[in-house]
């Protein structure tokens, strides 16, 4: 048993060894795919184990249509905090860095393209605000929310568009005056959603370089100076091989969980499994899995841009769905239940934000499957409720036996086979036919059966 542990504690102790070794290396991190929980924890464990191992480069590798802001910030803060710099690059050929990838492109120390890759249209969408649109330089709105200037219909969501998109503009302003990137054009993906290409992002300086592959990047920036955590670095990239950090398990499962699909499924796995659980009472197994399908469920709202009004939606709409079964209202409750529970699904999550959306053919699957499963489960519980008891002692009332021995007042008699202690107010014979017409404990009272 040492043996193994000692072996166990060698791997344990030479794994980062045999990932990073020999020398300053590069670390590749790969975002592929909108910008979520999952992505800013891998990004931040990257750029921590890449501190470290003393890497000299941290190389993000990006294709991405954007993200929620809260984890692109939460990236960000990691980049400007990161003691190893940072060269984000917009590859392969095909791929893009568009909102919230645009923001992390200005964040990082280094910006790079591959050729035929984009960036841009960076204009930050309202949480749960649906139809607000991108905002010109004077503050109209332009898209589908129509204009919404002063004294017009815009009201409190045009406010809060408008605070948005100035809040964005000075974000993105202030990341390109740290890094000496174009300012007025981070500004203009903000208020316009413009984009641009990789070699008109160059010419503008709004990237420093482009480059074919992560091997042609190393080579391009070998020598570069870069000034981090205000010391001056040179980069030695030109023959170093960069290591691709993988997502651990932390990451994997949350980048399973804070899918929203995922989330919707399991919250509505959770709540069946309690239903069968309160309707079929002593099963406990469908009671302990309902509550951790719930409780993940849960977890991962608390990292999504949830609507809770949906949520409570979708919770009225089960409510009054189980509520028909037992207070039959000619369908009027099964019905608002489950239009509640659709229009709750659909506003659960904000359907704006690229990536991370519920497809409406799943949540109208699934308000079918919740209504079926509960007419069919609630409904067969509040049926076995209502169905007369045809087991136990009060199957004795109105049964019929036969008197063992002369009652006069008391005395016993074969009911359903078993011997029982009985009363009557009338004197019986041995062999008298009898009927039970009360119990009081272990006595039966009974009269002559006629």
């Amino acid at each position: 048993m040492l043996r193994w542990d000692k072996a166990l504690l060698a791997l344990w102790a030479l794994s980062p060894v045999l990932a990073w070794a020999p020398g300053p290396a590069v670390a590749l991190l790969t975002i592929n795919g909108a910008i979520g929980p999952a992505v800013a924890d891998y990004v931040h464990r990257g750029i921590e184990q890449a501190g470290k191992q003393g890497a000299q480069l941290v190389v993000l590798r990006m294709d991405t249509p954007g993200g929620l802001d809260t984890s692109m910030r939460a990236i960000i803060k990691d980049i400007l905090a990161s003691s190893v710099p940072v060269a984000a690059f917009v590859a392969p050929g095909g791929a893009r860095a568009a909102s919230a990838g645009t923001y992390i492109l200005y964040a990082s120390h280094i910006a790079a393209m591959a050729p035929a890759t984009n960036l841009g249209a960076a204009t930050p969408v309202a949480i749960g605000a649906p139809g607000g649109g991108a905002q010109d330089e004077d503050g109209k709105a332009d898209g589908k929310g129509g204009k919404a200037g002063k004294g017009e219909g815009g009201g409190a969501s045009s406010t809060m568009t408008r605070k948005q998109v100035n809040d964005a503009s000075a974000y993105i302003r202030s990341l390109a005056q740290m890094r000496g990137r174009n300012a007025e054009w981070g500004e203009r993906a903000v208020r316009e959603a413009v984009s641009l290409s990789a070699s008109e992002a160059l010419k503008m300086k709004v990237i420093d370089l482009v480059a074919e592959d992560v091997p042609d990047l190393l080579k391009r920036l070998d020598g570069r100076k870069l000034k981090v955590s205000d010391a001056e670095r040179v980069l030695k990239t030109a023959d170093v091989v960069a290591i691709t950090v993988e997502p651990d398990w932390r990451t994997r499962f949350l980048s399973v969980v804070t899918d929203p699909s995922i989330a919707y499924v399991l919250i509505l796995l959770g709540i069946y499994a309690l239903v069968f659980e309160f309707s079929n009472p002593g099963l406990v197994f469908p009671g302990v899995v309902g509550a951790i399908c719930v409780l993940i469920a849960l977890y991962a709202f608390h990292l999504l841009p949830v609507n809770y009004a949906g949520l409570a939606l979708m919770l009225v709409g089960i409510a009054f769905m189980v509520g028909e079964l037992f207070f039959p209202a000619y369908g009027s409750l099964g019905i608002g239940g489950a239009i509640a529970f659709v229009i709750g699904s659909v506003i659960l999550i904000d359907t704006d934000v690229p990536g991370f959306g519920v497809p409406f053919s799943l949540v109208l699957g699934l308000a079918a499957g919740t209504a079926a499963f509960l007419f069919l489960v609630v409904g067969m519980a509040v049926k076995s409720h209502r169905r007369p008891v045809v087991s136990g002692r009060e199957e004795l009332l109105g049964s019929t036996g036969q008197a063992l021995e002369d009652c006069d007042p008391e005395g016993w008699a074969r009911i359903h086979g078993e011997t029982w202690r009985i009363r009557c107010a009338a004197p019986l014979k041995a062999g008298e036919r009898v009927r039970v017409v009360a119990m009081h404990g272990s006595l039966l009272e009974v009269v002559p059966e006629p």
